[in-house]
């Protein structure tokens, strides 16, 4: 007989791990509460403009093709592929860096700010590709489940990396706080502050510099359509508008979940909704942490986000743009040190009509705009219109044009959103930060310690927050399925 799962979920880890699972010959079923596939990955289509509603960067371009690679396919077989050049601008209050699409532009970018960063920088991005080949070959692909899973010969002669962090090693070499701040972004994309996250992770750096900042065609959401596809080729059954309301245990055993009411049994159960709302869907003797375990979590930064629709082609503006014309520190402490919204605000821009025409009507730009606040804060109308006004004020004195006449419709999405769309814990918009109490095994498991059969994937548990980590979580998950459960 063909054992059954049922999925919670269907984001990037639940259909990773579907896909997984169906080549393996479970029989799976996903239940997404809302009506399309993707989780936080979503769409909006409106009056000809397309917006992806949650992720926007497309970095380490070699864990999308190696996912699909393990069915026999290519991220070509499925959607066009391009490399952005530039990368993405940073604004700062007097002055513009450009990210390039290869080392040479940027190390003459970097002598431009600060003459002879070149060298230290090239040191910094070989030592950043190395940590990107332990971690994506070795430490990544760990179930963790045991601290020797982060012991290879290769993390033992660098576990100092370990415990200095990315803020130290970055100022250690660079003395201009321009080019600080654009070597510590990349970890903000980990959950973390700089000075929090262990200097191991520059393998960001590697991901941004290194391999390139990438855009599929039609957006971010194409990935999604493509998993889905493959997911479906294989015999996943997605089912939509499917709320699931409990996860059923007999004896200890995980039995099924009751969705809308109807209750369905399977042999096993994965989540790969939020982790805190998974659990508060058993019964409290089979929840494995307390809410005081959650509260006490560092977790990555919520977003208040707008989704704006321009009439006309805007001017200066890159493909992806991060406005870092107020202090990176003071912003970072409101979220993570002293929680409040913030009183000058980075922000981050996506015009992706810039690059891709598809995205826009014509002669119409396609705009996201993005204010990481710290989860859990009050969400009004009146607080989102207020941000909106600080940053287009802010954004268009930087662009150096008047923009905000030109703007069709705006739709905005925070706090209380990623609550109701997506059981997210305080509203976070990227799961659980990567900090050294946060990493690998230190993260709440793939595997229920208190009910059989039971299993989670995700931003929340291992290796963490991130589009490609998602899709590795769904492997590794998948494979301690097929190994407890054979």
């Amino acid at each position: 007989m063909q054992k059954t799962i049922s999925i919670i979920g269907s984001g990037f880890s639940a259909l990773s791990a579907s896909c997984y699972l169906a080549q393996a010959g479970y029989k799976v079923s996903i239940f997404e509460k809302n009506d399309t596939a993707g989780g936080r990955a979503r769409q909006l289509i409106k009056d000809g403009f397309t917006f992806d509603i949650g992720p926007s960067w497309y970095w380490m371009p070699d864990i999308f093709e190696k996912f699909f690679n393990d069915f026999g396919k290519s991220t070509s077989d499925y959607y066009q592929l391009d490399k952005l050049s530039p990368a993405y601008k940073i604004f700062f209050s007097d002055e513009i860096i450009t990210i390039g699409d290869h080392m040479d532009q940027i190390c003459e970018e970097f002598e431009r700010i600060e003459v002879g960063s070149s060298k230290p920088l090239r040191k910094f991005i070989a030592r950043a590709q190395e940590h990107y080949d332990i971690a994506i070959n070795k430490v990544v692909l760990k179930p963790g489940i045991s601290p020797f899973e982060l012991v290879t010969k290769e993390t033992i002669t660098r576990v100092d990396r370990f415990f200095k962090t990315i803020s130290s090693e970055v100022r250690k070499n660079f003395k201009n706080p321009k080019l600080i701040s654009t070597l510590e972004f990349p970890v903000l994309f980990l959950g973390a502050k700089p000075n929090q996250t262990p200097s191991f992770y520059s393998f960001m750096n590697f991901a941004d510099f290194g391999l390139g900042t990438w855009h599929p065609k039609g957006g971010m959401y194409e990935i999604i359509k493509a998993m889905k596809n493959l997911a479906e080729s294989l015999g996943v059954k997605i089912h939509t508008n499917s709320n699931v309301e409990k996860i059923n245990v007999d004896n200890g055993n995980a039995v099924g979940i009751s969705v809308n009411g109807e209750v369905l049994q399977s042999d096993f159960v994965l989540s790969g909704a939020d982790y805190h709302h998974s659990e508060t869907l058993l019964d409290k003797a089979y929840r494995q942490y307390s809410e005081s375990y959650w509260d006490k979590r560092t977790f990555a930064p919520s977003s208040l986000l707008f989704y704006v629709g321009f009439n006309k082609k805007l001017k200066n503006v890159e493909h992806h743009n991060l406005f870092f014309d107020t202090n990176f520190e003071t912003h970072a402490e409101e979220i993570y040190d002293d929680p409040k919204w913030p009183k000058n605000p980075l922000f981050y821009v996506n015009f992706p009509s810039v690059t891709d025409k598809s995205m826009a009507p014509d002669g119409c730009e396609t705009g996201f705009f993005l204010i990481p606040i710290a989860p859990g804060l009050e969400d009004t109308p009146e607080l989102r219109q207020q941000y909106f006004d600080i940053i287009i004020n802010r954004f268009e004195k930087r662009i150096n044009q008047s923009v905000r006449e030109n703007i069709l419709f705006k739709e905005s999405f925070c706090v209380n959103d990623f609550i109701s769309e997506y059981n997210s814990y305080k509203g976070n918009a990227y799961g659980m930060a990567n900090t050294l109490m946060q990493t690998a095994f230190l993260r709440p498991k793939l595997k229920s310690k208190k009910v059989n059969g039971l299993y989670f994937t995700g931003q929340l548990t291992v290796p963490g927050p991130g589009v490609p980590p998602s899709l590795i979580s769904g492997k590794l998950v998948a494979e301690l399925i097929k190994k407890n459960e054979a």
